[in-house]
């Protein structure tokens, strides 16, 4: 045997062993609902949202011809470069993805996926906000044009709401469902005291500026997002401030709830708000990396999802924004792992089944 030989196969002998030790990758033994026993359980994991693959229904025929060609059926690939915001409806789910600078878009009835905001005169540079109203008219607040993009809920443009010489830096939006009142959320620069939330018309028309920079009541520190109850009362979320401010429809202050900290209740970096049909607000937080549901007060009814280095449900690596349709699921965006996870909410006799399974 050569000298060279001598030295390869020892060499070759440790890495087939190491190779042989290898444990299989553990399927995920977390939880699937939230709160846990002896809690009754009120939401669970439902799905997550990537790719066409996702969505799509695949018919045996297209699996044969999948198995016999090696090419697969539908798309895996996926469709998220760096989502951001999110809202959602009759089964349409619009994610503003600042990778691709469009409004991704995951139309669970049809089974597909499609992107709009790519074509003048609706063409985005930089959308960074996302707002709906009953009508399903999509808002798109682009922060590098500075205005908000209207468009119906296949992507039709439509119209724009505020200009460069309205709007610094535009990072979210809110509007009233029934579409009569426009909330844009100007988060300006750190070195500008412009902090702000601006109204508009339907139309378009600057009724009234809401705030200025500071941390009294009604003042704002790096506003990022808002978004509007059932009953019309507007929820900016404040995330240099650390809390959620309330206003009533006339931009007059009524409560604001949260604190720096690292507790339950509390926001360390709170990127997402969003408003269910109860009026109870949910908010996700980049660094806990999970997201916080309160009643209209401001009480903290539930905590979901933890931090983890692997994907899985209800692990995070990066939150961002937060959507809730009228069934009551739960969309939350996952910026570093590049998916929209949904979460279910469950009747109390679902709550009382898993309860029960959970004791066995």
């Amino acid at each position: 045997m050569s000298r060279v030989s001598q030295l390869i196969l020892p060499i070759l002998v440790l890495l087939l062993a190491a190779c042989s030790t290898v444990e299989e990758k553990k399927p995920f033994d977390g939880p699937l609902f939230w709160p846990q026993p002896p809690d009754l359980p009120r939401f669970a994991y439902e799905t997550v949202l990537r790719s066409q693959a996702d969505i799509a229904a695949v018919t045996e025929q297209a699996k044969l011809r999948e198995q016999l060609t090696g090419i697969q059926a539908v798309s895996n690939l996926p469709v998220l470069d760096k989502p951001s915001s999110i809202v959602a409806r009759d089964g349409m789910i619009y994610v503003a993805d600042t990778g691709s600078n469009t409004i991704v878009v995951f139309n669970i009835r049809l089974r597909r996926i499609f992107h709009f905001g790519i074509r003048e005169p609706g063409n985005l540079a930089k959308p960074a906000g996302l707002a709906m109203d009953d009508a399903m008219r999509i808002y798109v607040a682009d922060s590098k044009l500075r205005k908000v993009f209207v468009y119906d809920a296949y992507g039709l443009f439509l119209r724009t709401v505020g200009s460069p010489e309205d709007l610094e830096r535009p990072t979210g939006v809110a509007v009233s469902r029934d579409g009569e009142l426009i909330y844009v959320v100007d988060r300006s620069y750190n070195e500008n005291d412009n902090h702000r939330v601006i109204v508009y018309d339907k139309e378009g028309l600057k009724l009234k500026v809401i705030g200025s920079r500071g941390n009294g009541e009604g003042q704002f520190n790096v506003p990022l997002q808002a978004a509007v109850g059932p009953d019309g009362t507007l929820y900016v979320l404040d995330s240099g401030n650390f809390r959620v401010q309330a206003f009533d429809k006339d931009g007059k202050y009524l409560r604001s709830f949260g604190n720096p900290g690292k507790e339950f209740g509390n926001f360390a970096r709170p990127r997402g708000i969003a408003v269910d049909d109860d009026g109870n607000i949910y908010v996700s937080d980049g660094s806990f990396n999970n997201f916080q549901i309160f009643n209209p007060e401001g009480q903290l009814l539930l905590t979901i999802g933890e931090g983890s280095l692997v994907s899985n449900p209800g692990r995070y690596g990066m939150l961002s924004g937060i959507a809730v349709d009228e069934t009551g699921r739960i969309y939350v965006v996952d910026q570093l792992y590049e998916k929209v996870e949904v979460i279910r909410r469950l009747t109390e006799s679902e709550g009382l089944k898993l309860l029960k399974e959970s004791k066995k």
